[in-house]
């Protein structure tokens, strides 16, 4: 099994306004997911992000107080997945339910140093 990053970006949640109805879903298929992935041995970490944060730019190394963020994209969280292979771990995260809010996923493999 290898690792890969799992990078997944979403639309800003604080900009949109999210029913009741669809959040419990939206959290009731995530819940599902992490049990059946995590009881299969491929959830080695991860974690959902929060809203603040700092970046740290340019030759100078300046600190902004703000996340990165393009147009309303955030990386809203990460998961450490293990995998067979690429293959698997795309195959694997295309059940991922970040698409019921339009988000979509990344996946990079962990090198090993």
């Amino acid at each position: 099994m290898e690792d890969f990053l799992i990078l997944i970006r979403e639309p800003d949640g604080r900009l949109n306004a999210h029913n009741e109805q669809e959040t419990a879903m939206h959290r009731k298929n995530m819940n599902a997911w992490f049990e059946k992935y995590g009881k299969a041995g491929h959830i080695q970490n991860g974690s959902a992000l929060s809203l603040t944060g700092k970046q740290i730019k340019g030759r100078d190394a300046q600190i902004i107080d703000q996340i990165h963020q393009v147009g309303t994209e955030i990386v809203g969280g990460y998961i450490i997945l293990a995998a067979k292979d690429l293959d698997d771990a795309a195959a694997i995260m295309q059940t991922f339910p970040v698409y019921e809010v339009d988000g979509y996923i990344e996946i990079r493999e962990l090198m090993k140093t």
